[in-house]
């Protein structure tokens, strides 16, 4: 990979889970963007790479054939297409845009290029998430009948918490669950192989009022200092209701308010013939439900796993893979399409991003209407 040069546009917490990743994988770091000269150069400095003072400069050098898009989402748009205009491959953080008309256009344009161009959702590459889309796929669980679970957090639980998140023109309509609950709908639906057709949603905002600090503050990180009395739109929590094409049933729920959850990831598949259940911050275990055996858990593990989990594992079985360790490999795919030409890997494109996009408007309308609503196709 190291004939590759990438950059990575945004210094805050997932640009550096992106830089880390890159250079575990042997791809060569070009040079990172910051939010501002000044913050570029502070970042550049403490990372070990160089800074480009605009994106301009970013795309006008030659060694940068890949570009990562980790800046706030309201950025996304203008600079992906940018970057696709340039003829440059992209990875974009989640959301692939603001809105769906231009995440339509962003896919219509990727498809133009013939560019690799992919989306962030990197829960799809635990290893036992890739092992039970292979479950679901062969039939070990049989037709996929009921979908549930959540994604909770504490993050944003009290008055005084803050980030650019909270902000409907910084992050979006939708907060709770364009932030996380876009990863858990992501997830379940490539686990199941089934595309979510109809939503039934309910929003709330418990937190309506907060206090914003004056000056910057990181991803979640505390505030200090002098603040200000903002208004918030945002959702703090969702409970949604799942329809999905092949017939199964789902509920799940987002909370970013949730004491104690720090990145509660779970999801579980109620099939006709067993079940199967994960959760992120034990994500070296596959819970395998029998009705007339006893149940099982799996280990990750390459020599116990199918062949879609086993090629998703870097590490020995009993080496916990984590967080971090879902970029490695979710660039590792993307990467050798980038150097094959090609596209034949299970990561997100940009079809799916603009996906998520269709469905994010069907749950505002939903919670507007207090109906199901159907989630168009892309």
């Amino acid at each position: 990979m190291s004939d590759i040069g990438a950059a990575i546009i945004g210094t805050g917490f997932i640009g550096t889970v992106h830089l880390g990743a890159l250079r575990r994988l042997g791809v060569r770091v070009a040079g990172v963007l910051g939010s501002s000269a000044q913050r570029g150069a502070d970042r550049g400095a403490a990372l070990g790479v160089r800074a480009y003072d605009s994106l301009e400069g970013l795309l006008a050098d030659p060694a940068v054939q890949v570009v990562h898009v980790t800046s706030p989402n309201h950025a996304h748009y203008p600079q992906v297409k940018a970057i696709l205009a340039a003829g440059r491959h992209v990875i974009c953080e989640k959301p692939l845009a603001m809105t769906s008309a231009q995440s339509g256009e962003l896919m219509a344009l990727a498809a133009r290029t013939g560019l690799v161009a992919a989306v962030c959702y990197n829960t799809r590459f635990y290893p036992l998430n890739q092992h039970a889309r292979q479950m679901v796929q062969d039939g070990a669980l049989g037709a996929v009948r009921l979908v549930t679970g959540h994604y909770h957090q504490d993050w944003l639980a009290k008055p005084t918490d803050w980030n650019w998140r909270l902000e409907a023109d910084q992050g979006g309509t939708l907060r709770s669950v364009g932030d996380i609950g876009t990863h858990w709908l992501d997830l379940v639906q490539f686990v199941t192989g089934q595309r979510v057709t109809a939503v039934l949603a309910d929003l709330v905002t418990f937190i309506p009022e907060r206090r914003k600090p004056v000056g910057p503050v990181a991803t979640f990180a505390a505030t200090a200092g002098a603040t200000e009395a903002r208004r918030i739109t945002t959702d703090d929590a969702a409970t949604i209701m799942l329809r999905f094409a092949g017939g199964a049933r789902g509920v799940m729920s987002t909370s970013q308010v949730s004491h104690g959850r720090k990145n509660a990831m779970t999801w579980e598949v109620a099939g006709a013939a067993g079940s199967a259940a994960w959760a992120s911050e034990a994500p070296d275990t596959l819970w395998l439900g029998h009705r007339d055996a006893p149940n099982q858990t799996l280990h990750r593990d390459a020599s116990l796993m199918n062949r879609a989990g086993a090629d998703a594992a870097s590490l020995p079985g009993g080496h916990v893979e984590g967080f971090a360790d879902t970029f490695h490999a979710l660039f590792r795919a993307i990467y050798a399409d980038v150097a094959a030409g090609s596209r034949a890997t299970t990561y997100a494109s940009f079809a799916d991003g603009h996906a998520e996009l269709l469905l994010c408007d069907a749950v505002i309308q939903s919670a507007a209407t207090g109906t199901w609503v159907t989630v168009p196709e892309p």
